[in-house]
């Protein structure tokens, strides 16, 4: 991916959503789907100016574990995790504007 959002599997899901210590921000999404690929350069954008919060993404073709616990059904959908807890969830795509309002406001 970038050195702002990388790329994990189902088996790293625990070691860096769950047990970070920091906000994490998790993109589920997959290669085939138009509105994941309009809000990607959103989220790397987003990414570079939020140094608090780690970004990361799951394909839910090849993870699927994680995207059934915690009910993704559509995608993209984001899910925001603080220290290992689920506080925030948004199906869809956000302009950049939003998807920094919806960080911000969760993480506070």
């Amino acid at each position: 991916m970038s050195d702002f959002v990388k790329e994990i599997d189902d088996a790293l899901f625990e070691e860096q959503v769950l047990f970070n210590k920091k906000p994490v921000l998790v993109d589920f999404w997959a290669p085939w789907c138009g509105p994941c690929k309009m809000v990607a350069p959103v989220i790397e954008d987003v990414a570079k100016e939020l140094a608090d919060v780690d970004f990361v993404k799951v394909n839910v073709d090849q993870s699927r574990d994680y995207a059934a616990q915690y009910g993704v059904r559509n995608i993209p959908t984001l899910l925001l995790f603080k220290n290992g807890e689920l506080v925030a969830k948004q199906v869809g795509a956000l302009n950049r504007q939003k998807l920094k309002e919806f960080i911000e406001q969760a993480v506070a």
